[in-house]
């Protein structure tokens, strides 16, 4: 075929040809986790669609005409949550056919990582708070599977990342981190292998200090090392493998 045997067409005839194509709405969903008490959280607010009257959601929107998917999940934490300064990660596109009940949606989720002590929310709407993921049974839309989805993929990445330190203070014993990886893999750890395959990946800096005012014998503080802040932990969701 030569180039002169190739018809071209315009993309506005691409357009009308398939207008039903180009009327597929696309949202963005976040799924924002956060650590408190020993339990692993997710940030929920109430549906205000009829149809999902008395189930919460997670914290999403439509993506405007004039604006990209990354640029969508950081309006959205700020106009609902207030945060702007926390970690995101493209998790995975959800499309099932009847998932929005308004027409087709596709949704692409993230998901977030928030400490919830030094991050406090600034919007109080829709009943906006934190939830226990272990008490989550049903919420609007698809957002369970969701909620799950990016769960799963929070548990694959635990080891081999060190996205975790995001949900926690900047100084925390070896027992407050074992306890976080218990409440994301949902199991119990040994702590002595816990504690050697930490120390293999060499994320840590002992601070050389000590906790204070616990009800148990003080362990010794550590924080992340910071070229891991720096090269491991991207506010955009790219990982580096360390």
């Amino acid at each position: 075929m030569t180039e002169n045997d190739l018809r071209l067409k315009t993309a506005e005839i691409e357009k009308i040809s398939h207008l039903d194509y180009f009327n597929i709405g696309i949202s963005v969903d976040c799924v924002i986790f956060g650590y408190d008490d020993k339990d692993l959280k997710v940030l929920l607010i109430k549906s205000d669609l009829e149809e999902f009257e008395g189930l919460y959601s997670l914290l999403g929107d439509l993506v405007r005409p004039d604006e990209d998917l990354d640029t969508a999940s950081y309006r959205i934490l700020k106009e609902r949550t207030g945060l702007d300064d926390v970690y995101l990660e493209q998790v995975h596109s959800f499309g099932s056919l009847d998932r929005h009940p308004s027409g087709r949606v596709i949704t692409v989720a993230y998901y977030s990582l928030v400490d919830i002590k030094n991050h406090r929310l600034r919007v109080d709407s829709n009943e906006l708070h934190w939830h226990s993921i272990q008490t989550i049974k049903n919420l609007a839309f698809d957002h369970k599977l969701i909620l799950d989805t990016c769960s799963a993929r929070l548990q694959e990445q635990v080891m081999d990342y060190p996205v975790i330190f995001n949900l926690l203070p900047e100084k925390f014993s070896l027992r407050e981190l074992q306890e976080l990886y218990e409440a994301i893999l949902g199991l119990e750890l040994d702590r002595r292998n816990f504690r050697k395959k930490i120390a293999l990946k060499d994320w840590l800096i002992d601070t050389e200090e000590m906790e204070e005012n616990v009800p148990h014998r003080p362990g010794k503080l550590h924080k992340l090392k910071s070229e891991y802040k720096k090269i491991a932990v991207s506010k955009q969701g790219v990982l580096n493998p360390v």
